[in-house]
């Protein structure tokens, strides 16, 4: 469907005199209520009084678009411009090579106290039971990659200190996280 002039003009007359979008969708024919509201909204046309008595917002006006500036004269004032925001690294930007390190100070991780580092058995993922220590160690992708393989506690993929490491109370992490917090 296209607009053409007689339907533009005929869709002006029927929101001049308070037609509702579906109502004038009805008279033009083979066209939809969102059609008429959004060629209501491009030639901006003025609001109407709605049923509870309250006007309606006023209609937008359209947008000026700058002049070219070969178009402007020769004193035509600079546009101010607002001084941008600086960048500040975040995320995995935070570590590239550009970024200097020197002077962040570094935080230690928060020791597991009452454990004992158990010697890894060093298995595979074929020789995992239900009783060993499921934790992995070292790069998946690489040779040497196993996992612990240690006796795991009742109920748990995990033997008591790598359940340490994995299972950290509330208070723990909420330290931890102060203590990173307060090093920044």
């Amino acid at each position: 469907m296209n607009w053409t002039d007689e339907r533009v003009e005929k869709l002006k007359k029927l929101w001049s005199e308070g037609l509702s979008a579906s109502q004038i969708a009805a008279q033009l024919g083979g066209v939809s209520r969102n059609a008429v509201i959004g060629k209501v909204h491009r030639l901006c046309l003025p609001g109407r009084a709605k049923a509870g008595g309250t006007a309606a917002a006023p209609a937008r006006t359209p947008k000026r678009q700058p002049a070219p500036a070969a178009a402007r004269p020769a004193n035509y004032p600079a546009r101010p411009t607002a001084p941008r925001a600086i960048a500040r690294p975040a995320g995995n930007v935070a570590l590239s090579e550009d970024v200097d390190l020197d002077g962040l100070e570094q935080v230690a991780p928060m020791p597991v106290s009452s454990a004992v580092l158990p010697i890894s058995k060093r298995l595979s993922l074929t020789d995992l039971t239900e009783r060993t220590c499921k934790w992995p160690v070292g790069d998946p992708m690489k040779e040497d990659f196993h996992f612990c393989g240690c006796d795991s506690t009742e109920g748990s993929p995990y033997c008591a200190y790598h359940a340490k490491l994995a299972y950290q109370p509330v208070n723990d992490r909420r330290r931890a996280a102060a203590a990173a917090a307060a090093a920044r």
